[in-house]
């Protein structure tokens, strides 16, 4: 792997790593009962930061466009997760989350005409195969429906917003990107919060604490660099590097929660690494014309 290349896979990474460790987070640490505005606590403050750096608005179609993929990327997306971390364990919530690998492939290949390389469907194949793995049989227990259905939403959100992203995104720098979108998605959620929420839910030491994570790390930071990633490496390939995202989950369910964690994990942990390794193999950097310039 180049140097050039490996060092936009291991940028993009830290998306994935950055989300795995948001279910554990907002199960531990986050008010419960409040998806709504947990979202638009993690996402507005997030989104002013990034627009403090960038200093630019949109212009033209660039409004109704953030708005969209606000809602898709930022502001259903993080409602759905929300309810995600609340309802399901840290490693099955994050399981769910994987098939997005196959889902980008898949909605890149019909909208963006990015025919997926065999390496790459490989690579979401053993991944995939991997996080199922990553499950002891039995471990789950009883699933909660709700949870699931939240899961397989996200995921199907955030996969279709990230390849619009690319879509529409070319000449809108990374940063700016993200300030657009994670104000709109906020924008659109927080008049729902006040209406089926009421007021915002009070913060302990530890939620405040919770929260500075998710909307600096897991949001600002994470949303900057994955949309980076979708400008310097083809959708499919971004998709499997989101595998990372399962793997984190499992790791601080483990580590932290004292998730079993035997051979099967073992082996679904190889698995997954292997498959991001595969799919990130012999992809050409040939940057979008104009993918830098101002808005």
């Amino acid at each position: 792997m180049e140097d050039k290349q490996l060092r936009w896979v291991l940028l993009t990474a830290i998306a994935p790593v950055a989300w795995g460790s948001t279910y554990f987070v907002t199960r531990h640490a986050l008010p419960a009962d409040a998806p709504l505005w947990g979202a638009v606590i993690r996402c507005l403050p997030a989104g002013m930061l990034v627009l403090l750096v960038v200093r630019r608005l949109p212009r033209g179609g660039w409004w109704w466009r953030s708005l969209v993929l606000g809602v898709l990327n930022v502001g259903g997306f993080n409602v759905l997760v929300y309810i995600v971390g609340q309802r399901l364990p840290s490693s099955l919530a994050a399981t769910l989350m994987s098939t997005s690998a196959a889902a980008m492939m898949l909605l890149a290949w019909i909208v963006l005409r990015q025919r997926p390389r065999l390496l790459a469907a490989a690579g979401a194949v053993a991944g995939i195969g991997g996080v199922a793995l990553m499950l002891a049989p039995g471990a789950a227990g009883a699933v909660d429906g709700w949870g699931v259905a939240a899961s397989i939403g996200a995921m199907l959100s955030s996969s279709l917003g990230f390849v619009l992203t690319v879509r529409w995104g070319s000449g809108i720098p990374p940063l700016t990107m993200t300030a657009w979108q994670l104000l709109a998605g906020a924008v659109a959620v927080l008049p729902v919060a006040l209406v089926v929420e009421g007021g915002p839910p009070a913060l302990t030491v530890t939620s405040l604490a919770g929260f500075v994570y998710v909307i600096v790390v897991a949001t600002a930071l994470a949303y900057a660099v994955w949309f980076t990633g979708l400008q310097r490496l083809p959708a499919g390939v971004v998709g499997v590097i989101g595998l990372l995202n399962p793997v984190t989950g499992v790791v601080l369910g483990v580590a932290i929660a004292a998730e079993p964690f035997g051979p099967p994990q073992m082996i679904g942990l190889a698995l997954v690494l292997g498959g991001v390794l595969l799919g990130a193999t012999r992809v050409r950097f040939a940057p979008r014309e104009g993918s830098h310039r101002a808005a």
